[in-house]
Formats: C-alpha cells, sequence, structure tokens
C-alpha cells in the first residue's frame, strides 16, 4: 500500500469532516419529514451508529423548543 502525498487532500472529500451547523442539520431533518433514516442518508451519518440516533433525536428536542421543527 502507498501513501497518500497529500492526506489533507482526503479530508476535504471526507463528509463529516465538512463543517455544518444546527441550523442546516435542522433543515435537512424537516426536508425528509424527520424520518431519521432518510436523515442519515442525506446527512452522512451511519443509520446503525447510536451517537446518530442521539444527534437526531437532540435536534428534533431542540427544533420542537425553538418552534422550528415543522410538526404537524
Amino acid at each position: 500500500m502507498t501513501k497518500p502525498k497529500d492526506l489533507a487532500s482526503l479530508d476535504a472529500d471526507w463528509l463529516l469532516c465538512q463543517p455544518t451547523t444546527v441550523t442546516k442539520l435542522i433543515a435537512e431533518a424537516r426536508a425528509v419529514d424527520w424520518d431519521f433514516t432518510n436523515w442519515c442518508y442525506t446527512s452522512g451519518y451511519d443509520a446503525s451508529d447510536p451517537d446518530a440516533c442521539r444527534m437526531f433525536e437532540c435536534l428534533l428536542a431542540y427544533a420542537v423548543r425553538e418552534g422550528g421543527a415543522g410538526l404537524n
């Protein structure tokens, strides 16, 4: 196996290294009607990861508290 010449270029392609905001994550969740599996697919998180599930639940709770969940 050869070592990549520029490791920084690999980081730029890795989805989870790209900066994001709570607002953007909430907007993505709202766009998929707060469906966890679809949110994971669109945001790049693994649906089997318990941390992703906790993050989604926290986003939902935050959005509901702030009144921006868009839930009926």
